[in-house]
Order: structure tokens, then C-alpha cells, then sequence
């Protein structure tokens, strides 16, 4: 049966297809001590994969144990870590989910108490590390300082990306997306605010966007040809004189050269005082204005929670799909409910089915 809305409608994205529109975002659990995915991480992928999304992503997953948020973070630096996924992969594939992973290096804005431990910097002298970043600027006042990246690191961190895309296809995930946005590391060589930088790597928007840009062509040649490659960026810093759509689109047009199949158009991040003007919706025009100015698909995220909302994004070509966060926190069975509102018939799985609302 073809389906009555487009939210439920399959997404082909290279040999790919996603059974319908719906992603559950990446969202940090801060739940891990060496990075390795346990029972927690099993259960709330799991739980969104049961619940209908089209497509489940892994949080941010730490290319390298400096590359981390929090001493809390997920990681895929090692091989541990990488079969400790395996697994939740071939879970949520067995629900019908597309598996996916995001992975990212968190720059100056790494070293850092969970959110619900505080969320303060983590000095070197308290357990913590010193980030390395474009240029020695701190993320803000209470941060540590990070420092300033030499060719080995731009290298080492080259190497490290490309080992953890290995990791991520071993593990048995489907799409892999690029982290250059909220203020870590690839975001933070974009920005003119975070990067200051004298070399081929600073200075003028070619140069800014050369190592993120590098990042991508080597993951591109690592990911399998019929695999999608995502990218996730921050449209806007909500900065004056910082990263802005029209950046982004300049952007975009060259990740779509590289064989990038769609960008996660999220924003912010960047600074602790950007003024952001959050709302339902907020960051939609971003991945409007990338899907058509630049032809390549965008999926929209940001304040998502209704299925008529959804629907409307995606029927007014803004996006090729959303991504919810916070929603699908709050009720992991998301997908299962916009069906009912926009009258599809999306399947159950067979052991909740007694409990659809067409049984009586």
C-alpha cells in the first residue's frame, strides 16, 4: 500500500532505502566510562528502532579519547568499542531501521563534566585533558585553552577519522555522518570566530573550509560506494561576522562534490552567548535553502514534534527528512503515533501489535 503521507514515504539514498522519513537524532548519553556502548545504549537505540524511525544515529561517537565531549562519551577509537556496537546495529536493522553513527571530534569544546554532572571544564590537573583546536581561543572563560593544531596533529586526526569510519562499517552501520557542527572541532576550523589561523587553514572562507573539506574526500573514499555519507554542520552561529548560510551553502555545494548524499542542517554552537532564536521549526529555512540552491538533499532538525509539523516540511520541500531529539526522548514510539495522526498504516511489531489503536 502506498502510503497516505509523505513523512512515511521510503527514502532511497544510494543502494539504500530508509523506510520512511523519520531519523532519531544523535543525542549524547554521557554513559560510558571507556567508551565502550553497554546495556543503556542497547536499550534507548533500541527502544527508537522498535518505536518505527526510518533511520536511528548513534550519538557522537569520539574518533579518539581527546576527541571527546566528557570522559563520559561514547567512542570509536578502538576495536572494543567498535564490537561493543555491533550488535545494537544488527538490533535495530532486524527492527526495519536503517542503523547509522555519527562521528566527531569535539575540538576546544572537549573536556567537559556531563550536563547532568554540571557540564563544567574538566582541567588537565582534575582528570581532564588539554583540546587541541584551529587557534588557541577557548570556547569561553571558564574553558581550558586549548591548543593551537601542528601538521602532525592535522594528520593524526586525518588517520583517526578514517579508522573510526572503518570501525563503524565493521560494526554493521549503514550511513555514517560527519560531526562539523555545534562548536566542535570541524565547525570550529569553519568559523572566523574559532579559527584565526595565518596558514593554508585560516583566513579566507577556501582555506577555513580546507581540513573539513579534507575530512570528508578521505571518508568518501573509506565509505562504501553504496553507502550514503552525511554531514551534519551549523548553518549559523547566530553570530555577527561568524558562520552563516550563505558559508554554508558554499559549503554544501562543495561536500556535494566529494559524493556527500545529504546535509543535517542543524546551527549554533559556536559561542556560550549566541542569541538563538529557538522556536518551532527555527532551522528549517536552512535546510531549505541548501536543498535548492545547492540540489542536494537536506534533513531538517530543530523543535520538531508534531506529525502535521513534520509533514508540512517535508510536503513544502524544505527537506527530504526530520530529525527529532528531544521528541523521541520524550516518547521513543514517535513514528508509531504520526502514522495514526496522518493515517498510515505504519506495522507494529509483532509483539505490541494487540495494543494498536485498530484493535478492539
Amino acid at each position: 500500500m502506498s502510503p497516505a503521507s509523505h513523512l512515511f514515504s521510503p527514502w532511497q539514498q544510494r543502494s539504500l532505502r530508509i523506510r520512511n522519513r523519520i531519523c532519531a537524532s544523535p543525542m549524547c548519553q554521557y554513559s560510558t566510562p571507556d567508551g565502550v556502548a553497554r546495556d543503556w545504549h542497547m536499550v534507548h537505540l533500541g527502544s527508537r528502532a522498535v518505536g518505527g524511525a526510518g533511520l536511528v544515529m548513534v550519538e557522537a561517537s569520539g574518533i579518539s579519547p581527546e576527541g571527546r565531549i566528557s570522559p563520559q562519551d561514547l567512542g570509536i577509537w578502538n576495536d572494543s568499542q567498535a564490537e561493543a556496537l555491533r550488535p545494537i546495529a544488527a538490533f535495530m536493522r532486524g527492527q526495519g531501521t536503517t542503523p547509522a553513527i555519527q562521528i566527531a571530534h569535539a575540538g576546544r569544546k572537549a573536556s567537559t563534566a556531563a550536563p547532568f554532572h554540571g557540564g563544567r571544564p574538566i582541567a588537565p590537573k582534575d582528570g581532564g585533558w588539554q583540546p587541541v583546536a584551529p587557534s588557541a581561543i577557548a570556547f569561553s572563560a571558564e574553558h581550558t585553552l586549548p591548543r593551537a593544531m601542528e601538521a602532525a596533529d592535522f594528520q593524526q586526526i586525518l588517520e583517526d577519522f578514517q579508522a573510526a569510519a572503518r570501525r563503524a562499517l565493521a560494526a554493521g552501520f549503514q550511513v555514517l555522518e560527519i560531526h562539523m557542527a555545534h562548536g566542535y572541532l570541524l565547525h570550529s576550523f569553519l568559523s572566523p570566530i574559532s579559527n584565526q589561523r595565518e596558514d593554508r587553514y585560516g583566513g579566507s572562507l577556501e582555506n577555513r573550509m580546507r581540513f573539513p573539506l579534507e575530512v570528508a574526500a578521505a571518508l568518501r573514499t573509506i565509505w562504501p560506494d553504496d553507502l550514503p555519507l552525511w554531514v551534519r554542520i551549523s548553518a549559523s552561529d547566530w553570530v555577527e561576522g561568524g558562520w552563516d548560510i550563505e558559508q554554508s551553502i558554499t559549503l554544501s555545494t562543495a561536500l556535494k562534490k566529494l559524493g556527500v548524499d545529504a546535509i543535517d542542517c542543524s546551527s549554533g554552537g559556536m559561542t556560550p552567548d549566541a542569541r538563538i532564536p529557538a522556536a518551532p521549526g527555527f532551522q528549517t529555512a536552512f535546510a531549505a535553502a541548501i536543498r535548492h540552491t545547492v540540489g542536494i538533499p537536506t534533513v531538517a532538525v530543530g523543535l520538531i514534534t508534531a506529525a502535521a509539523q513534520a509533514e508540512h516540511i517535508l510536503v513544502t520541500e524544505q527537506a527530504d527528512a526530520v530529525s527529532l531529539a528531544r521528541e523521541m526522548l520524550r516518547d521513543p514510539y514517535w513514528p508509531l503515533h504520526a502514522a495514526l495522526a496522518l493515517g498510515d498504516d505504519l506495522a507494529w511489531p509483532q509483539q505490541y501489535d494487540r495494543a494498536k489503536p485498530h484493535h478492539r
